[in-house]
C-alpha cells in the first residue's frame, strides 16, 4: 500500500520538475534574446541608415558633385563620465562626395582614468544612409588618464546618391551628433592556472 501511494507523488514531483526546468529555459532564452536585440538593432541601423545611423565604409567616394551641403557638429556627455567633449569646428561646408576630416576634442576632468565610447546619429534621419564615415573615434572605446586631452579625427563624405533619394534630395544641412557614455574597460582573459602537482607523486 505504501509503495502504491508513493507512485503518484513521484510522478507529480517529476512533472513539477519538468515544469520548473521548462520555465527556467524560457527565462534564459528570453534574456538571451534581449541581449541579442541590441547588436541586431545596431546592425540593422548601420545597414539601412534607420534612425539616423551613419554608414561605415572603407574608401572615399570616386564621384564629387558641384552641389554643396553643410554639416554641423554636436557633442554631449552622459552622466557618470567626467569629461569635456566638443567639436573643433561647429560646422563645415563641403561638396557632396568630397571626403574631409574634422576633429573633436575630449578632456578627462577627473583624477582617475576614465573609459568612454561614443554613440552617434545624424539628423535629418533621411540623410543617415548617405553619411559615410571612413574613420571615427566612435568605432572603439578610449581611455583617458587624469587630466589627459585627446584630439579625435572623423573622416567622412556625403554619398552622391543622396540627390536621387526623394526623401533626402532636398536636404541642405546635416547635423552629426555624438554622445560619450561611460564604458567599463574590457578585462583581460585570465591566465590559465598551472596544475598543482600532488606532493605524493614527487
Amino acid at each position: 500500500m505504501t509503495s502504491q501511494q508513493g507512485k503518484p507523488e513521484t510522478a507529480k514531483t517529476g512533472a513539477n520538475r519538468r515544469i520548473v526546468i521548462a520555465c527556467a529555459a524560457f527565462v534564459v532564452s528570453m534574456v538571451g534574446v534581449s541581449y541579442a536585440a541590441v547588436p541586431l538593432y545596431q546592425l540593422f541601423c548601420q545597414v539601412t541608415g534607420y534612425g539616423g545611423t551613419t554608414q561605415r565604409v572603407e574608401q572615399m567616394s570616386d564621384t564629387i558633385l558641384d552641389r554643396k551641403i553643410r554639416v554641423r557638429f554636436d557633442a554631449n556627455v552622459a552622466a557618470g563620465l567626467p569629461r569635456d567633449f566638443k567639436p573643433d569646428d561647429r560646422e563645415v561646408e563641403l561638396r557632396i562626395g568630397e571626403t574631409i576630416q574634422v576633429a573633436y576634442t575630449t578632456e578627462n576632468k577627473s583624477d582617475q582614468t576614465t573609459y568612454g565610447q561614443a554613440t552617434f546619429n545624424v539628423t535629418p534621419m533621411s540623410a543617415g544612409a548617405y553619411f559615410n564615415k571612413i574613420q571615427c573615434f566612435c568605432f572603439t572605446e578610449n581611455a583617458l588618464a587624469p587630466g589627459e586631452v585627446m584630439n579625435m579625427p572623423v573622416v567622412f563624405f556625403v554619398d552622391p546618391e543622396i540627390v536621387n533619394d526623394p526623401d533626402a534630395k532636398d536636404v541642405t544641412t546635416i547635423t552629426l551628433s555624438y554622445t560619450f557614455f561611460p564604458h567599463a574597460p574590457e578585462k583581460p582573459v585570465a591566465a590559465v592556472a598551472e596544475p598543482v602537482q600532488d606532493k605524493n607523486t614527487l
